[in-house]
């Protein structure tokens, strides 16, 4: 077992560092190696989507956002959309909208509290309330005062991918996060619309 992940873990770096280099050949050396990092860690949480989830006492705790996440709801959608080098490669375009966004760990988090409260802020925009999870296949919907967004929740190489469909991914960034620059959110759509049962979303962090 840990042959095969060294094996895979191995692959998917030479595959994503061929992608970072032509993708984001403006970038330092540095900088094009957090994002592999951060890309990597998601891609490895993402490709067991709904096999690997938390307890109902696990998502307790305050987590901030780390990297961007994609994943898919079942194995088959993800083989169906071309496996894990799709997921890289919305991860990374992720991570453009995001920082067009401007979007980062200081001012996106997300604190799941005893009692089944919640709260959160998204581009620096607090808002909270009460959430209902289902450890058995990682679903979550979170209850704030005018509406129920509905979401995903697995385990990821770092911490916990937390991500919505592409309907739920805008409210949460135009509704909740008053997220201004239209063009950025409307890219975060496309790419959640861009494969049957793809998610896109936020891999936080403790």
């Amino acid at each position: 077992m840990k042959k095969t992940i060294s094996t895979f873990l191995a692959a998917m770096t030479l595959m994503l560092s061929s992608c970072l280099t032509t993708g984001l050949g403006t970038a330092s050396n540095n900088q094009s190696g957090n994002v592999l990092s951060s890309v990597l860690g998601s891609v490895l949480g993402s490709v067991l989507f709904g096999g690997s989830t938390f307890g109902q006492s696990g998502i307790l705790g305050s987590w901030n956002y780390n990297a961007p996440s994609a994943a898919f709801t079942t194995q088959q959608a993800l083989t169906n959309a071309g496996g894990a080098a799709t997921i890289a490669n919305m991860a990374s375009s992720l991570a453009s909208n995001y920082s067009n966004i401007g979007i980062n760990r200081n001012n996106t988090s997300f604190s799941f509290l005893e009692g089944n409260k919640f709260a959160a802020k998204v581009n620096g925009i607090p808002f909270s309330g009460t959430y209902v999870y289902n450890p058995e296949n990682g679903e979550i919907a979170l209850k704030t005062a005018t509406e129920t967004i509905k979401g995903n929740v697995t385990r990821t190489e770092k911490g916990m991918g937390l991500m919505f469909d592409s309907k739920q991914m805008v409210n949460i960034l135009q509704k909740e996060g008053k997220v201004s620059n239209t063009s950025a959110v409307q890219a975060v759509s496309k790419l959640a619309k861009s494969a049957n049962g793809a998610r896109v979303g936020f891999e936080l962090t403790r």
